[in-house]
């Protein structure tokens, strides 16, 4: 068939008058020379290079096509929240309270479904690559400036002798940087922002104004043992009067959450002794104050280390919350413990114990000693007891410095 379709051509040329006039005769016969190898090829040739030339372009349409879609759908919900957000601050300054909007559960399960365990064990090793003597003054002079890092108070200052991000994070103060109040009972025990503080009102503890998460789904469960400092309840009881020990004293509850430039270590709030660990496996979501406004029970989402123990008012606690990039919570006298783990699964808890045989007491904490640190920044959550009585020297949204007084009575 090829073959007729070629000889039609050349005829063609030869019989109609415009070519004769414009075309010499060899070069009519050279060119039928050069469309001779034609010929040989099978026709099959022919029809499978045109569909691949029309049909490629069209599934390279088909294939770019949810990439605009894509962008256009997380741009438009992006312009959105930041839309929601430019709203609201215009709202808080003219004097209106705000009602939280808070996700809903299709949004919170969708960014639970980013592996932000693995990124954060990822961003973990990567601050411990050893950073060339060269490039440290300019990686963290960027930070410093971004974060609004005081390295005056950092015990020490040249920016040389850190030679990774961990070891920079994790940068210690000067002695008297931080003064310890001695004239009140609780201390903040970090640097960091007071998101909320206040009683424990049934059950239900603020993480910010207005939203809040269960005092039992953050603790856990209150399995009566031998070595907790607290006697077990009535069932009837209430997981509340479970913790309150003593007649006439109330729950308190104090959120601070920690900057990425804030100082990272977080230190003893009282004199307490710590009998009893729970390390909590998480989500590692961001626990910055907008995302604590928009997330029910964000804190309760998250990976965090619960010690418990007693104070000369009764029960006493302080929990550490995890967060992106925060994989790694350290407490310095539990070498078991090993956050952010692969072998641990969200959804559960392992328990230790302080309290042995030989120790019966467990670990004894005095004011303002150093307990563990954060590898970046996160939140701290006190809940206690105490007579009702106790008031707290603080105001939501005021920034606070480690050493500072919470309450007292």
């Amino acid at each position: 068939m090829a073959t007729s379709v070629v000889h039609r051509f050349l005829r063609l040329l030869h019989g109609v008058a415009p070519w004769r006039s414009s075309f010499h005769h060899h070069e009519i016969t050279a060119l039928s020379q050069s469309l001779q190898p034609l010929w040989k090829l099978p026709f099959r040739a022919f029809r499978t290079d045109a569909r691949k030339i029309h049909t490629a372009p069209a599934r390279t349409t088909f294939l770019l096509r949810p990439l605009p879609i894509l962008l256009a759908t997380g741009g438009g919900y992006a312009g959105y929240r930041q839309y929601e957000k430019y709203r609201e601050r215009e709202l808080e300054k003219l004097g209106l309270e705000i009602p939280p909007k808070l996700a809903g559960h299709w949004e919170v399960a969708l960014y639970k479904s980013v592996p932000t365990r693995l990124l954060s064990r990822a961003w973990g090793r990567l601050n411990q690559v050893e950073l060339p003597h060269w490039l440290r003054r300019p990686v963290y002079s960027l930070y410093i400036w971004t974060f609004g890092v005081n390295m005056k108070e950092a015990a020490v200052e040249d920016l040389h002798h850190y030679r990774n991000l961990s070891e920079f994070f994790r940068r210690k103060l000067k002695p008297q940087a931080r003064p310890v109040c001695g004239l009140h009972s609780v201390i903040s025990p970090s640097d960091g922002r007071i998101l909320n503080f206040g009683q424990v009102k049934n059950c239900e503890v603020e993480q910010v104004k207005g939203v809040t998460y269960s005092l039992e789904s953050f603790l856990g469960p209150r399995t009566y043992t031998e070595d907790l400092p607290f006697p077990p309840a009535a069932s009837c009881d209430s997981f509340k009067n479970q913790l309150v020990t003593r007649e006439g004293n109330e729950l308190y509850h104090c959120v601070i959450y920690l900057a990425p430039g804030d100082y990272h270590c977080f230190h003893s709030p009282t004199d307490w002794t710590v009998s009893h660990r729970r390390h909590f496996p998480g989500s590692l979501m961001s626990v910055n104050p907008g995302m604590a406004r928009w997330i029910k029970e964000l804190f309760c989402h998250n990976e965090r280390v619960v010690l418990t123990g007693d104070w000369k008012h009764g029960f006493f606690s302080l929990t550490a919350v995890g967060a992106t990039n925060v994989g790694s919570i350290r407490i310095y006298f539990d070498r078991d413990l090993h956050t952010n783990s692969p072998r641990h699964s969200k959804g559960s808890y392992n328990d230790f114990s302080f309290v042995t045989h030989t120790n019966r007491e467990g670990v004894p904490m005095r004011k303002g000693e150093h307990l563990g640190e954060f590898n970046l920044g996160s939140t701290i959550v006190l809940i206690f007891e105490a007579p009702k009585d106790f008031n707290f020297q603080l105001k939501t949204g005021q920034k606070i410095r480690f050493g500072e007084a919470l309450g007292s009575l």
